[in-house]
């Protein structure tokens, strides 16, 4: 099948401000892992959707909401939006992977995989429904509504029909990895019939960079064209969990796709220390793709959080993320260069940095802001790049902004409180990127 190609060639990758999401402090439910599940922007507020792990209890599924795509992202209450089912049901050890369609105004459906605590169990899928993106999410009674078919990356409406977009079977192709599966009902609730003619898209062949198979993705429909941006692993037979980069593929008809002749479009060793980029959910906002997934270490094997990696589909573009965040910044006191997300500059050629923060009334110093390149995004200068200091306006807030030339790979900032009493307030770092 001869398709056109409907994104640009030279895609242009910079990593987002990660992690964007990180698991609660102990106790919380979700302590353990967190992994991403979709993203949906309704009204003004994005909200991220993942699948989080405690000691006591399997993946549960939380929600967190932002004014932006890039955050900062903020957890939604204290507990999941959509918990496990009770003891003895389908869902009791996990719900994990969901996927949120609006049907209508306050009408909400959220479609997952759910797992039973018992030997033999598979992973099946369930439907959810609420009257707000962030619920009660009421689970349908004929749950679950398609058993064993692995972990669900997308829904996608037709003009007849509904169709379900899964990784299954799990683990048939590498670690926890697997081709992507359809089926098709004509409703949400079912019956659902798997595609017979399945995988929709298979893992490359022996050698290749996704020759270990796929997490769940998500697939979107955007006028005639189907869009899916995966994780694609590369196997290795001393690694517990494979390596994943993101890869892009397209259909005419949803049932078969080309893959992109320059994938990995979104590769791991973009980010720092990064040893995955799994469970990818795009969102298109031109012109930019966001790409949401659970972001895997290096150095520390075992660590997931939520991450973000974003696509320029054209030139010239401006791309905002906020970097550095802090309530309250005493009187003398200096950030930690953890405190800063990585600003990845390889692929850009322009970087301002905004910074803002609230002083108080009797405040007599400023700020003074360190500016710290890198080669790699792990090991920074110890000598500044650059340095500027913001103005002291005693009771107000200061915004100020510095622009400088991207010549090194990475940077990050540290902030400085040069005011011996009085602490600094709402202190906020965003960096503006240009290509």
């Amino acid at each position: 099948m001869t398709m056109r190609l409907p994104l640009p060639a030279d895609l242009v990758h910079i990593p987002g401000p990660n992690p964007i999401l990180t698991p609660g402090a102990p106790g919380d439910w979700d302590d353990g892992v967190i992994e991403s599940c979709d993203v949906i922007k309704d009204h003004d507020t994005y909200y991220l959707y993942y699948h989080g792990t405690s000691a006591k209890t399997g993946y549960q599924v939380g929600a967190a909401t932002a004014p932006h795509p890039l955050g900062p992202w903020t957890k939604h209450g204290s507990c999941p939006v959509l918990p496990v089912g009770p003891p003895g049901s389908w869902d009791d050890r996990h719900v994990a992977c969901a996927c949120i369609v609006k049907e209508g105004v306050g009408s909400y459906s959220m479609v997952y995989s759910g797992h039973a605590d018992r030997d033999g169990g598979t992973w099946d899928v369930g439907l959810a429904t609420a009257d707000s993106p962030l619920g009660p999410w009421r689970k349908h009674d004929a749950n679950p509504v398609l058993p064993h078919f692995g972990y669900v990356g997308g829904v996608v409406r037709m003009p007849d029909h509904w169709r379900l977009y899964t990784e299954h079977p799990i683990g048939s192709t590498g670690d926890d990895c697997g081709p992507i599966a359809l089926a098709t009902a004509p409703t949400l609730a079912g019956p659902w019939t798997p595609y017979e003619g399945n995988p929709v898209l298979a893992p490359g062949g022996w050698g290749d960079w996704d020759d270990g198979g796929f997490s769940e993705a998500k697939v979107l429909r955007r006028g005639d064209l189907f869009h899916i941006f995966y994780g694609g692993a590369k196997l290795h037979p001393r690694r517990i969990l494979s390596q994943e980069s993101i890869g892009y593929a397209w259909s005419e008809d949803g049932l078969q796709f080309a893959k992109h002749p320059l994938n990995p479009v979104a590769p791991r060793e973009a980010n720092p220390d990064a040893a995955a980029f799994a469970e990818v959910h795009a969102y298109f906002e031109r012109p930019f793709v966001y790409l949401y997934h659970t972001l895997r270490y290096n150095s520390r094997p075992g660590a997931e959080d939520s991450g973000v990696q974003v696509l320029a589909t054209s030139r010239p573009f401006r791309l905002s993320m906020p970097v550095l965040q802090v309530s309250v910044l005493p009187a003398r006191g200096i950030t930690e260069l953890e405190d800063c997300r990585p600003i990845s500059l390889a692929r850009v050629t322009a970087c301002a940095l905004s910074v803002e923060c609230a002083y108080e009334a009797a405040a007599q110093a400023g700020l003074r802001v360190h500016v710290r390149g890198s080669v790699d995004g792990l090991r920074y200068d110890t000598e500044n790049l650059r340095t500027f200091d913001l103005p002291c306006t005693p009771g107000q807030t200061v915004r100020a902004t510095l622009d400088f030339e991207p010549r090194v790979m990475f940077a990050k900032v540290v902030v400085e409180n040069l005011d011996g009493s009085q602490p600094a307030r709402g202190l906020r770092v965003d960096a503006t990127l240009g290509g």
